[in-house]
């Protein structure tokens, strides 16, 4: 991260932190809602997948393998940018913090819970998989599809997917504009028609991500989420999740600082929540 989105971010979380509500679900009108703030956001119960996750996020941390990664990162670039990066690196630097790993993995269980049937995942950003591991644990009757833009970062995360077991993740290598927005024709529509849960933590640009949230939001099924990362990463971001609340298709959101959640449910008051967690 440049010096300029620290500090950006900084600033934010200080900002989210005197402007949020410290609530268990009081105060909020759906019961819905109400649920997953007091059994989603605020359960602090380890599963039993986490300790596996976490030994592999170690893992990788201390891995001295360097990679060829093809970076199309945040300065939008259609090619990408290759770069000589230590997986250790990646691991420190760029992977989800737990805590939002766990939260991802609690709201698919409850979702489908709710559902009763298999969901459709979606994740942009597959990263070293430690989240897609996450999104894939809970129900090995869902599919998560994972996007993305750097063979060798995938490489890596396949074999922790293999580590753990899991055999319910579909990949797609390349840029998602291509693998997702079907602009390459040898991968049209590689994307589910219906989508319960998408979390999206790539391209960190504004453009970048109210396109992927469109492509989404038109898909995002009446009970599902739509997730964005770092919506407090810089001023373009901040930008792109203010415009996405005043989508017509979405009626709540949540902001947790570190992420975002949005709701298209029509029977849901058109509600923007500052929660901390």
């Amino acid at each position: 991260m440049a010096k300029s989105a620290q500090i950006h971010s900084v600033c934010a979380f200080f900002k989210h932190f005197f402007s949020s509500w410290n609530t268990t679900g009081e105060g909020i009108h759906s019961p819905y809602l109400f649920e997953l703030v007091r059994f989603i956001l605020r359960d602090r119960n380890a599963y039993y997948c986490f300790a596996d996750i976490e030994q592999r996020r170690e893992y990788l941390k201390a891995s001295e393998d360097e990679l060829d990664v093809l970076d199309f990162g945040s300065q939008g670039s259609q090619e990408g940018k290759h770069i000589c990066r230590k997986v250790s690196e990646i691991a420190k630097s760029h992977l989800e913090r737990p805590e939002v790993g766990q939260m991802l993995f609690r709201l698919v269980n409850w979702i489908g819970e709710q559902e009763k049937r298999p969901l459709e995942i979606i994740e942009l950003g597959t990263s070293l998989g430690i989240t897609t591991a996450y999104l894939a644990s809970a129900n090995s009757g869902n599919t998560v599809h994972t996007y993305e833009g750097s063979g060798e970062v995938l490489k890596v995360a396949q074999g922790v997917w293999r580590a753990l077991e899991l055999e319910n993740i579909r990949w797609y290598e390349g840029n998602i504009d291509q693998t997702l927005l079907g602009t390459d024709s040898s991968l049209l529509n590689c994307a589910p028609a219906r989508v319960d849960i998408a979390y999206v933590d790539a391209n960190h640009t504004y453009e970048a991500t109210k396109r992927y949230a469109d492509f989404l939001l038109d898909r995002l099924q009446t009970k599902g989420v739509l997730a964005i990362d770092d919506i407090h990463y810089s001023e373009e971001m901040e930008r792109a999740w203010e415009d996405l609340k005043q989508d017509p298709r979405v009626t709540t959101t949540m902001d947790l600082y570190y992420i975002g959640l949005i709701f298209v449910d029509p029977h849901y008051l058109k509600r923007h929540y500052k929660i901390r967690i």
